[in-house]
This record gives C-alpha cells, sequence and structure tokens, in this order.
C-alpha cells in the first residue's frame, strides 16, 4: 500500500494545556502504531472549551460557503497541505466530538478543491467520532455527495458512537435545532426530548455518557479498533500492528 497520512480533530477541550483521557491516550497509541504517519491538528481551537462547542454548534448544519475565510478551517487546511504530502499519499481525517463538526467542513473544502482542481487523484477517507453532526443535515449530506462522486473514500460515523449518548447529531438542522437541542441535555428536567443525567454531570460513574467517554481510555482503543482494524483505513500492516497492540493491553489489564 502507498504511504498514508493520519490526521486527527480533536474535540473542545483541545484547546487547553490539559488533554483529557481519551485525546491524551488516542493520540499516544496513535503516534506509537503509526509514528510519523499520524499527526494532530494543532493550535486552531479556542482555549476556552465552551467557544468551541458553540462553534460547532454553529456550524453543523451546512457547508461553509467561503471556508478559507473562517480560521479554524484555514488554519487546519495549511497544516495539512503544509505537510507537503497531501497530493502524494493516501489521506485519512479523524475526529472525536466538536472536532468532527471541524474535521467535516475541512473535508468538505478538500473535497470540493479536489473535484475542481484534482489536487490529489486519491479519495480521502473521514472518520467522525462522537459527532454533533446530525446525519439528516446538509453538511452530512453533502459529505455523502462527495463519496458517491468518489472524493471521499469511506465515511465512518455510525461505529464511532455510542449508543446511548444524546449528543449524537445534536447539531441538527438548523442553528435554531441545535441550541435547543444543547440546552435539552444540560437541562434534562425541562426538556420533553432528553432524559438525565444531564451533560453537565462529568461522574465517572453516574455523569453522562458523553463525559465519562471522553475520560476513558477505553474510548481510545476502540477509536483504534475501528480505524485500523475493523475499516482496515491504513492498510493490513499497521491493521496487524494496532490489533497486536490491543491484545497485549487486554493481556496486561489495561481494557
Amino acid at each position: 500500500m502507498d504511504r498514508i497520512k493520519i490526521w486527527f480533530f480533536a474535540g473542545g477541550e483541545a484547546g487547553t494545556d490539559k488533554l483529557n483521557a481519551f485525546t491524551g491516550s488516542y493520540i499516544s497509541l496513535m503516534k506509537e502504531i503509526l509514528a510519523d504517519d499520524f499527526d494532530v491538528i494543532k493550535d486552531i481551537y479556542f482555549r476556552r472549551p465552551m467557544m468551541n462547542v458553540i462553534w460547532a454548534l454553529n456550524h453543523s448544519q451546512e457547508p461553509l460557503s467561503n471556508p478559507l475565510e473562517n480560521r479554524l478551517i484555514n488554519k487546519a487546511c495549511s497544516q495539512i497541505n503544509g505537510d507537503g504530502s497531501s497530493g502524494q499519499v493516501k489521506l485519512i481525517i479523524t475526529s472525536s466530538s466538536s472536532g468532527s463538526v471541524v474535521a467535516a467542513q475541512t473535508a468538505c473544502y478538500l473535497a470540493e478543491q479536489n473535484m475542481r482542481k484534482a489536487v490529489s487523484p486519491k479519495p480521502f477517507d473521514l472518520a467522525l467520532g462522537a459527532s454533533m453532526i446530525s446525519k439528516e443535515s446538509d453538511l452530512f449530506r453533502k459529505l455523502m455527495y462527495y463519496r458517491e462522486k468518489g472524493l471521499i473514500g469511506s465515511l465512518i460515523y455510525d461505529d464511532l458512537q455510542d449508543e446511548d449518548d444524546n449528543t449524537n447529531g445534536i447539531g441538527g438542522m438548523s442553528r435554531s435545532e441545535a441550541y435547543s437541542n444543547a440546552l435539552g441535555i444540560m437541562v434534562p428536567a425541562f426538556s420533553r426530548k432528553f432524559s438525565g443525567p444531564s451533560f453537565l454531570n462529568a461522574h465517572p460513574v453516574n455523569g453522562h455518557v458523553h463525559r465519562k467517554r471522553a475520560n476513558s481510555i477505553q474510548k481510545a482503543f476502540d477509536f483504534i479498533d475501528v480505524i485500523l482494524v475493523k475499516h482496515n483505513l491504513a492498510g493490513s500492516g499497521y491493521a496487524e500492528k494496532a490489533a497486536k497492540k490491543i491484545q497485549e493491553l487486554k493481556t496486561e489489564g489495561c481494557l
């Protein structure tokens, strides 16, 4: 298989100096498995996690009309293209939580550019984990359009959502729906659509599943298993290496 490059768009806490357990573990393990074939989109997020969530709520519904005028997308594309190998390697974009919205908007721009200018002869793969993007939104439909056109190869969504996580798809089809959903998961006692626990509850046992998973090393193993082993995005060599690493950690009692 030709060389690959995997990029990761982390969630809202990535703008701070302290990464949650999932983000830190995922980056560490992917670096161990893939070395220079893996990298993280850096220094694009707001320092306050809530601002990153608000950005995601505002941009979950449809592709940006002028993506490079948006600071987050511009800086993300600069990093991917500035790598010097974007047109020569198989590109794989992975993401989690609010980072999946930034990843999806970036993917739309890259796919559109590839359609117009044939920047790269190969489709790239996209994994949207623990995603706020609704499958009914224009943004997701546009990604599916690019997939049908052969500009996006694998589009992984369902396999990276937690079944009981009510943040899945909260971006809805409009901003008003997104904010209504966000309020509902934060204050479920006043919502007819959502039940508890509140998203604000970060208790390691009784808290909201999205918050618990963000602070779980298991989530990192699950992501790697889906992306590298089940869907084999990086090829058989890395699939075998990832499976071996996961088995080692199971044997050591880490899983």
